[in-house]
């Protein structure tokens, strides 16, 4: 039987943040961590009341072993623990973070058919806010995705998909708030060239955002149709409509979307 329930291995801005949101619902006591600039790692266990080890010990004690390194690094990674997975007899679960990396690859890199989960969070996890992705291989059980997801409750949506569909949830859930961070950013930019001071611009666009995609969320309606109910005929909603239109944001956008969903396509 392992003696964590959760270990990570790397604990990056995504990892770390995993691990924040992991410790809200197990005890500091179950949760493990290893990063390669070991001082990081002894920080986060400080503030999270757990452990600071080195990769093996990671690889050997725990039963959830969340991969947090960049896919590029993910083979090195791997190749330094493999004996130590081989070795184990007792249950475990690799849970992959590496952008665009198959599950059929994580275990050619691993040196064993072992379960994995691969999931793509995004960084909202940090406040609870995050969507979580995942996939599962054909060795994991269902009780143990439903203690994975009881495990990660606190960082967000937590949905599973196909794994085909992985780097698409990537693209628009993990890549988007880079967008949307753009959109306001825009959105105050503009406010302040109209004139509105701007620690009231950055407020009011964010506000901006955050009102809009409740309301979406909260809604049944189609998001053009939300669109329409604000754009009164011959107002000024329907004018700065027909300008972003005119510059071709959607397009812009979409192009975004499916040059990132690409990109992580090449990455694994």
């Amino acid at each position: 039987m392992s003696e964590y329930k959760i270990g990570f291995i790397g604990i990056g801005n995504m990892g770390s943040a995993i691990a924040r949101a992991v410790r809200k619902v197990l005890p500091g006591h179950e949760i493990i961590l290893s990063n390669r600039t070991a001082a990081k790692a002894q920080a986060l266990a400080d503030e999270l009341n757990c452990r600071c080890a080195d990769n093996k010990t990671v690889a050997r004690d725990a039963q959830y072993i969340f991969l947090g390194v960049k896919p590029q690094f993910m083979k090195e990674m791997l190749e330094g623990i493999k004996d130590i997975l081989a070795e184990r007899r007792d249950r475990f679960i690799l849970v992959s973070m590496a952008a665009g990396v198959k599950i059929e690859t994580v275990c050619e890199m691993a040196g064993g058919e072992y379960p994995v989960i691969r999931i793509m969070p995004n960084t909202p996890v940090s406040i609870g806010e995050g969507v979580v992705p995942f996939a599962v291989s054909d060795g994991v059980f269902m009780d143990e995705i439903t203690d994975f997801c009881n495990y990660m409750r606190c960082a967000g949506t937590v949905d599973r998909l196909e794994e085909r569909l992985i780097d698409a949830a990537c693209a628009v859930s993990g890549c988007g708030p880079a967008f949307v961070y753009m959109f306001a950013d825009a959105l105050a930019l503009a406010a302040a060239e109209c004139g509105l001071p701007r620690e009231k611009a950055r407020e009011y666009a964010l506000k901006t955002v955050i009102g809009a995609a409740t309301l979406a969320a909260d809604s049944d309606m189609h998001l053009s149709e939300l669109r329409d109910a604000v754009c009164s005929p011959g107002g000024a909603t329907i004018a700065g409509v027909h300008s972003l239109e005119s510059a071709a944001f959607k397009g812009a956008v979409m192009d975004a979307i499916k040059t990132a969903f690409d990109k992580t396509k090449q990455l694994g």
